[in-house]
């Protein structure tokens, strides 16, 4: 009975111990908080003591600013210096709910203005959205226009006048993150989405505050009351993590370089009141590093030799990174420095490893001073490569590229997909490391394109003749494609027998060309006098595809010769040839994605890129229906900026959907991998897919553009009429022919009814923003325009082509089917019957 009590009163003993200690620390801290008051003889506002406020206790943090944490509270120490300096604040949402998407996406981006007024510190908001010369009259109009509203106010808490040329300024900043700033947490498009009422102070709090010589890094955690979160509703709230990073603008914007359209850049734009013209007017420059030509190096460069930058564009790969992808990594990074010597630099990129934790300790990606790729162990398939920027010059200051590590999976899909019918070393989910080293070299490529300016050239892959990527001497010299920005991933248009045939982009003759045109220097000139000296450098090579700029699209797809995923200067032979490479490939998936012992995931998967691919084929085709191209020119450039996409060629679209998607088809139904990998889906997946490019053909936008090439080229015109009807002879060509109609053509057809009773109800179309060239609309006022006359018209000519084939058609089925639709065509026609 002893032995078992001594156990419990050890336990006792020891709860009791614990209970004073903490008793006791209490008492110290409130005595100690208690003689603090004692001591403190100033009146709330008042500056106090620097060591009254910054204690021997306090932890600090070195760095652009000081900061220091005492007691629970974290204060920034500003130096006199750095006031009135401009700062850019970048806002990113770093971890999410789910539902909200990836964390690291930019939610806001301002540049602050820290300022000293009485006993107070104020953080004003600069804008340079509109400008004017301070040597202009009217910069004092833009000035009063522009008044910087503040967006916080500090209390000065106290002075350190410890170095008398730079005393330092200290305030408590934690109410800045802390409190509900909507400039710095949750953006309003969220918030409204979300009905988010207001933020939750009690679970909203700071993570960490870092302080680097150019960048202050803040992390906090935000809860706001919401009543439709995204996920976990029972909580009735969102709670996520922001980080806010604070970087000092050079003191000497770097000089700007304009903007061409003709030339594809990420680009920004200011409108400048002092020009001289007889309105405002938007100036647009590029975002770039600042390559400078070294002083001592300036006669070498004038003769036309290579030079060392002043500083390198350095990117160093993550300490996360996987150390067999390392190399290709650094690879891909060193790929551009070709492209710079085109603009006279030699060494201009250079990747290298960051220090080793013993060797700088600080060292961390954070630090602004470093551009990084970084490794995240992440599900999600994806990369990509943002930049910050000065907003006074497009001056770019950093950039960090997000490396997925499921991005290896798309990378095997698409590989896989696109090559496995003529390539050994693709006919398996699982590449050797040489080959995914490769592909990884090619992502990564890409992705440093972008953190050097440059956006997605969708255009610049129909430079090619289809027939020049089946051959090895044109793709070894050339590639894929002129530009690795463009998304011509794999050679799919080789077939079998193309030995020695290249398979994947590399840096282009385009990629050359950009870099030279926004990075080669141009001394002793001015940005305004560089124009002339940029456009006599774009006409060197007007007209030559080679050379040619093709902004990215989303939504309506108005020009076919600037899409995703193509390849080749015709969609339909490129396409053709890469169907033709997936029925090799659909008879082998079993053998070429299973093992003994491992179930049918990966067949599921493979099976699953083969129809994504396909898709991606009827896309590249059907969007020449109704099609525009855009070739950017100025006015002393010869020809049309905008053509319609030629009768013949549209007509031959029409012709390749009919028998390639409309005709079912049959190469993609094999039963024998269906029933592995599922009890249900294989009628759907086709439906699905022909409604989809059904829909798009029959897009209004596309509808309107075939009215108006029509009404402005007449007979040489493809017009909407003869569309319609080639449409509907193909998908009901059984009414003529007394064909039986099987299950897929059967669902087409009723997906046709549906589409032609949405032209009758559709809602007009206005004109869309186009986000910075990415989308384009056509606006439409649909009760006025000719396209529902047309549907009307189309549904009573489908009336008479059904009577005609229910005298025709013998099977039951069919019959019944037909029945069916002639019912659904007459309430369409006469809903109140």
């Amino acid at each position: 009975m002893i032995k078992n009590l001594l156990p419990r009163l050890l336990v006792v003993i020891i709860l009791l111990g614990t209970v004073q200690n903490t008793d006791a620390q209490l008492f110290k801290k409130k005595k100690k908080e208690t003689e603090q008051k004692k001591d403190d003889k100033s009146k709330p506002g008042d500056i106090k003591p620097y060591d009254k406020v910054i204690t021997k206790d306090a932890k600090t943090d070195e760095g652009l600013f000081s900061v220091h944490t005492v007691d629970d509270k974290r204060y920034y120490e500003i130096p006199d210096s750095l006031f009135n300096r401009e700062m850019l604040m970048v806002s990113r949402i770093s971890k999410t709910a789910t539902g909200i998407g990836f964390g690291g996406g930019k939610i806001n981006t301002q540049v602050l203005r820290w300022e000293k007024k009485d006993k107070k510190v104020l953080v004003r908001v600069a804008s340079y959205e509109n400008v004017a010369a301070d040597s202009l009259p009217v910069h004092e109009a833009v000035v009063n226009s522009n008044f910087e509203p503040v967006l916080f106010s500090f209390d000065i808490k106290a002075i350190n006048k410890k170095d008398s040329l730079n005393p330092a300024t200290v305030i408590e900043i934690d109410p800045m993150f802390t409190d509900d700033v909507k400039a710095l947490g949750f953006p309003d498009s969220y918030r409204k989405r979300f009905k988010v009422t207001r933020m939750d102070g009690d679970r909203s709090y700071i993570e960490s505050i870092k302080s680097y010589p150019l960048n202050i890094e803040a992390r906090h955690v935000k809860t706001y009351l919401s009543s439709e979160p995204p996920s976990n509703s029972s909580l009735g709230s969102i709670s996520l993590e922001i980080n806010n990073s604070m970087i000092l603008l050079p003191k000497e914007p770097m000089k700007r370089r304009y903007f061409d359209r003709r030339v594809g850049w990420f680009a920004r734009g200011q409108v400048d009141y002092g020009l001289e013209a007889q309105e405002s007017k938007t100036v647009t420059y590029l975002d770039r590093w600042r390559l400078e030509v070294k002083d001592e190096d300036i006669e070498k460069y004038k003769a036309g030799e290579l030079v060392e930058p002043k500083k390198p564009i350095v990117y160093y790969v993550d300490r996360a990174t996987p150390k067999e992808w390392v190399p290709y990594i650094k690879q891909g990074i060193e790929d551009w420095q070709v492209a710079f010597e085109a603009a006279g630099f030699k060494n201009a990129i250079i990747a290298k490893d960051p220090p080793s934790v013993e060797e700088d300790p600080e060292w961390s990606p954070e630090d602004v001073r470093y551009s990084v790729v970084r490794y995240l162990a992440s599900p999600i398939p994806n990369a990509n490569g943002p930049h910050v920027s000065d907003p006074r010059s497009g001056e770019i200051l950093e950039s960090d590229i997000n490396w997925y590590h499921n991005v290896m999976s798309l990378l095997r899909g698409w590989y896989f997909v696109q090559t496995a019918a003529i390539n050994p070393e693709a006919q398996k989910t699982e590449f050797k490391e040489e080959i995914m080293g490769r592909l990884i070299r090619f992502v990564s490529s890409h992705e440093v394109g972008h953190t050097l300016g440059l956006p997605h050239n969708m255009g610049s892959s129909v430079a090619y003749p289809v027939d020049s990527l089946r051959s090895a001497s044109f793709t070894k010299k050339y590639g894929t494609a002129p530009s690795i920005m463009d998304y011509a991933r794999f050679n799919y248009v080789a077939q079998p027998g193309d030995e020695g045939v290249a398979l994947m982009p590399n840096i282009g003759i385009y990629d050359k060309y950009s870099i030279k045109w926004g990075y080669k220097p141009i001394l002793d000139k001015t940005a305004e006098e560089e124009k002339p000296i940029l456009n006599s450098w774009i006409l060197e090579h007007a007209g030559d595809p080679m050379y040619r700029f093709g902004h990215q699209q989303v939504g309506d797809i108005h020009d076919p010769s600037s899409q995703t995923e193509d390849l080749g200067d015709d969609a339909m032979e490129a396409s053709m040839y890469g169907i033709e490479n997936l029925k090799r490939i659909v008879p082998q998936l079993i053998e070429w994605t299973t093992e003994d012992g491992e179930n049918y995931d990966d067949l599921e998967t493979m099976y699953g890129h083969v129809v994504a691919q396909f898709s991606r084929y009827m896309g590249h085709v059907s969007n020449n229906i109704g099609g525009v191209y855009e070739y950017h020119k100025t006015a002393d450039q010869e020809g049309a900026v905008y053509t319609h996409v030629s009768k013949e060629h549209q007509k031959r679209a029409m012709d390749f959907m009919q028998e390639q998607l409309f005709e079912t088809p049959e190469w993609l139904i094999d039963r024998n991998i269906f029933n592995k990998i599922e009890y249900s889906g294989s009628i759907e997946r086709i439906r699905s897919t022909q409604e989809r490019y059904l829909n798009t053909m029959l897009h209004l936008g596309k509808l309107a553009r075939l009215i108006e090439n029509e009404t402005l080229n007449g007979d040489e015109a493809y017009g909407l009429v003869e569309m319609m009807r080639d449409l509907r002879r193909g998908i009901w060509s059984e009414t003529r022919n007394g064909k039986t109609i099987d299950t897929y053509r059967r669902n087409l057809q009723k997906a046709h009814i549906d589409r032609l009773e949405y032209l009758m109800t559709a809602d007009s179309q206005s004109k869309q923003p186009d986000f910075g060239g990415y989308r384009k609309s056509t606006p439409i006022n649909t009760s006025q325009s000719d396209i529902r006359s047309v549907a009307r018209a189309e549904l009573n000519n489908l009336k008479s082509d059904i009577r005609g084939g229910l005298a025709r058609i013998s099977d039951t089925m069919s019959r019944y089917h037909l029945q069916d639709a002639l019912e659904r065509i007459d309430l369409i026609l006469e809903p109140t019957k």
